[in-house]
């Protein structure tokens, strides 16, 4: 049997997990990451740390496993935060859990447990692996969960072979029902706990509290661009192909000014909440964000055209594979599924690999394509690679 570290944030999914390994006749140790300590910018309500930590102390008390708190926290602020605001400041949205899996879960924390003699690290994930014998090579296989509302491949889309062949996801097979009904018939504190929201082993922010430790508050206009404004510019391109995937360009001629901001980079593509402007016939939405001119567009309703694209761009070193033994060469193209986000339903896509990048073209149009979100692709029920979003 194997020594197994299991990454316990005082949740039921972490929780069944541990307990399930335990069943297996593994000898299990719990730990707690504590990532952040800035309160100030915490809500208290929705994920307070303590709480957690207890929580998990609870349950692997109950399991009879040790018990081990870790403190990440400069690690989290180096990797995970630094780079949020680096993005922000950038008009582009990233995606801090993503971020997280790769440089803190199955990195840092992964090391933390190697250093205790760990075979492996599990989590509460909803996602499975396997792996196949290829050209005499184990190649690990990132598959989806069970649970198609549930399945959280798309936050570990990032991933390498090597922290794969350390990764362990024990309820990945299960619902989410199943995983609370043995979690309720062994007794475990977490059985009926709401699941946590926000930042990874952090809790929910009050993001424009946090950027603004970082990013100051400057006050500029909100331009709206009509619904039937004349075709939306795209950056001046040498093929059709970059025109498709390219992001539209917006100007103030384009439109009126309607309101004002406190910051371009505080808001994000698809963001309908926060502009604190109303009288519309439709809500607005926002549409593009200039963090140069300090401009931000916006359009009436979620049917405007200026929030769908058939297409996006990866460039070549913010390409990832999952399975490298897949990955493209330039000039060649592949059909495949695809997600921009967590929980949207995979759509089917065609990438056509280049020197320069990635292209990403789907068969319809796809609301609110976000530069710094991540685009991942499957074939089947495997994730076999992802990319961050650059236009």
């Amino acid at each position: 049997m194997a020594r197994i570290v299991v990454g316990m944030s005082g949740g039921v999914d972490s929780s069944v997990a541990a307990y399930l390994l335990t069943q297996q006749g593994h000898e299990v140790i719990g730990m707690f990451m504590r990532n952040w300590h800035d309160e100030s910018v915490t809500l208290h309500d929705e994920c307070p740390w303590i709480e957690d930590s207890n929580d998990a102390l609870l349950v692997a008390e109950a399991l009879g496993i040790p018990f081990h708190v870790i403190d990440l926290s400069a690690e989290y602020k180096r990797r995970i935060v630094d780079y949020m605001f680096a993005e922000y400041e950038r008009g582009r949205t990233p995606n801090p859990d993503v971020l997280c899996n790769r440089e803190i879960k199955f990195d840092v924390f992964l090391q933390a447990a190697m250093r205790l003699g760990a075979d492996f690290v599990a989590t509460g994930h909803y996602c499975q692996k396997d792996s196949i014998e290829k050209d005499g090579k184990t190649v690990y296989r990132l598959l989806a969960g069970a649970d198609p509302n549930k399945d959280q491949s798309y936050f570990l889309c990032q991933l390498n072979q090597e922290q794969l062949s350390k990764a362990l996801f024990p309820i990945g097979h299960l619902h989410k029902k199943e995983v609370r009904a043995i979690a309720e018939r062994e007794g475990l504190v977490t059985a009926n706990k709401k699941d946590s929201q926000g930042l990874c082993f952090v809790g929910k922010i009050k993001l424009p509290e946090f950027l603004q430790q970082k990013l100051q508050p400057k006050k500029g206009k909100v331009i709206e661009i009509p619904a039937d404004a004349p075709a939306f510019a795209s950056n001046e391109q040498a093929t059709a192909l970059d025109a498709l995937c390219a992001s539209y360009v917006f100007s103030e001629e384009m439109g009126e000014p309607v309101g004002e901001h406190i910051g371009a980079h505080y808001f994000t593509v698809g963001q309908r909440k926060g502009l604190g402007i109303g009288g519309k016939e439709k809500p607005l939405f926002v549409l593009s964000v200039d963090t140069e001119k300090n401009i931000v567009y916006v359009g009436q309703g979620d049917d405007h055209p200026g929030l769908y694209r058939k297409g996006l761009f990866v460039r070549a070193d913010e390409l990832h594979w999952v399975r490298e033994d897949l990955r493209m060469q330039p000039g060649e193209s592949r059909s495949y599924m695809a997600r921009i986000r967590y929980r949207q339903p995979l759509m089917p896509a065609e990438l056509h690999m280049h020197e320069a990048g990635l292209y990403v073209t789907f068969h319809k149009p796809v609301r609110g394509i976000t530069p710094g979100q991540f685009v991942a692709w499957y074939e089947g029920n495997e994730l076999l690679g992802s990319g961050v979003i650059h236009a």
